[in-house]
């Protein structure tokens, strides 16, 4: 049993509108899964929130690394989610779920900001 790993990840919100600009849609699809998708897209600037989903998701993973099989885990396999109050927490599935029971966890814990430039996520096995 593993508890405590943790992850943290810093992502640049001009690279991501880059990205958005170039690939639209089908980097949306690649990277969010449909219900994040549909929060940030309805977001004044969409990249600031998609900067941000993109950060807590590299900081999830990374807290799960450790295994050959964990770098298998795909974006979509981490979600970020929010609780009636807009407070964001992770829902792992297929991969980062079983490496998550293998550390011994039952939760992951994730705090996110963002400002105009930048979106930080650090996450914590719990």
């Amino acid at each position: 049993m593993t508890l405590g790993a943790i992850g943290i990840d810093l992502v640049a919100v001009a690279r991501v509108q880059r990205m958005l600009d170039r690939t639209g849609d089908r980097a949306l699809a690649r990277l969010l899964t449909d219900q994040e998708r549909a929060y940030c897209v309805t977001m004044a600037v969409p990249a600031r929130h998609v900067a941000a989903r993109v950060a807590a998701k590299e900081a999830v993973y990374k807290a799960l690394q450790g295994t050959e099989d964990a770098r298998g885990i795909g974006w979509r396999e981490i979600e970020v989610v929010r609780d009636t109050f807009g407070r964001p927490s992770v829902q792992v599935h297929g991969r980062a779920a079983e490496r998550l029971r293998e550390l011994g966890g039952t939760a992951v814990l994730v705090s996110l900001t963002h400002t105009d430039d930048l979106a930080a996520a650090m996450a914590v096995i719990a």
